[in-house]
């Protein structure tokens, strides 16, 4: 007896797992346009475009999930100064301000739609969705950290890049051409810094993440701009000793070309 109702146990737990099915999971497989982007002295921008699509491990149900997707582009790191000026005995002079430590240079967040309607408040935070809950780290005295999203230093350190167009924001550039595939224009301005770029994708549904894959372009300088670039970086004191020749030797010609009798 105690056998029997094992075997019937077994076959009513199989009975439920084969009608729960196997849980649905999505894969993206994404590329970029052109994964080296090269910049002379006259570049004047450009635009690389990210594409790809969604794959599941099983075929797409009667009723299929609407996707959402998060785009962020980062840039190379650096160290940057936002300084406040205040005007005093008619001039303006620096009155304060505040370093960010390695923070990117190019920042640009595309999604399908507005960040708020993709996830929620905590969801945006822990996944650093959108400029505004991105780390962006300061020296504040002897601590190190990010602050509130309205603090002054923070705001005018992202409006002064998002003039220069280095950073971005558009709920609207993520465009799903079919359920599965989708495509995002990636901006680079004529300033666009050089380095190699990270580009983080997530895929979102019902408010929650179901997956996130990464890829990644580089930005390079080609010609003589990046022959003095090199040599400055790799030949440091070569480079120093030939611009201080260079410098005397312009200024000496200048005097004879300038020179009154």
């Amino acid at each position: 007896m105690v056998g029997r109702a094992g075997s019937a146990l077994a076959i009513a737990v199989a009975a439920l797992l084969g009608l729960a099915g196997p849980a649905q999971a999505e894969k993206l497989i994404v590329s970029v346009s052109n994964a080296r982007v090269t910049v002379t002295p006259n570049y004047a921008g450009g635009e690389l475009v990210l594409f790809g699509s969604v794959e599941r491990d099983n075929p797409a149900p009667v009723e299929q999930m609407a996707y959402d997707m998060v785009v962020t582009v980062i840039g190379p790191r650096s160290d940057m100064v936002t300084r406040r000026k205040e005007r005093k005995f008619g001039i303006w002079i620096n009155s304060d301000s505040r370093q960010f430590l390695m923070v990117p240079s190019y920042l640009a967040v595309f999604s399908n739609r507005p960040i708020e309607a993709i996830a929620a408040p905590e969801v945006r935070r822990r996944q650093q969705l959108g400029i505004k809950h991105t780390l962006l780290t300061q020296r504040i005295g002897t601590d190190y950290a990010d602050v509130v999203a309205n603090d002054q230093f923070r705001t005018a350190f992202v409006r002064l890049r998002e003039e220069r167009k280095l950073y971005e924001e558009d709920p609207a550039a993520v465009k799903f051409l079919t359920p599965t595939l989708f495509r995002t224009g990636i901006p680079l301005p004529a300033e666009v810094p050089i380095g190699s770029y990270e580009v983080h994708i997530k895929l979102f549904g019902n408010g929650e993440m179901l997956t996130q894959t990464e890829t990644s372009f580089e930005i390079a300088k080609v010609g003589f701009e990046q022959f003095v670039a090199t040599a400055a970086k790799q030949h440091g004191i070569v480079y120093g000793l030939l611009t201080a020749l260079m410098a005397l030797a312009t200024g000496w010609m200048a005097s004879i070309v300038f020179r009154r009798d």
